[in-house]
């Protein structure tokens, strides 16, 4: 089960984040969110853990927890949708250029409709 950690101070590590988790069961990954250009982390990760029931006894107790002066909050993480496979409309719809079928480039307002080029009458 993914569960989802937010209200985290921006010195938390991993590790530290990891070994609360482990006092609950198992811990497959701990992965906290960093800003891609500082660095710093965003306030909120993620630990993945194999067993639900260790899981729910987690997400049960840690909920509130003070760690460095901060009550963290645990949730179940929410399933992020696929977005390579869950493309609609916008670039690279698979839907070509003049096509006049929406998506890609060519659709829109002043899109690359070509069947209604050159028609005025």
């Amino acid at each position: 089960m993914n569960i989802y950690v937010g209200n985290l101070s921006q010195d938390v590590t991993e590790d530290e984040l990891r070994e609360i988790f482990e006092s609950f069961g198992q811990v497959e990954s701990v992965n906290i969110i960093k800003d891609k250009y500082t660095g710093q982390s965003r306030g909120f990760g993620f630990v993945q853990m194999p067993s639900k029931n260790e899981a729910l006894a987690a997400l049960e107790e840690a909920n509130g927890k003070d760690i460095k002066g901060r009550a963290i909050k645990v949730n179940e993480a929410r399933s992020k949708p696929n977005r390579r496979n869950d493309r609609r409309g916008g670039f690279g719809s698979g839907r070509g250029r003049g096509s006049g079928r929406g998506g890609g480039y060519g659709s829109g307002r002043g899109g690359g409709s070509s069947h209604r080029r050159g028609r005025r009458q």
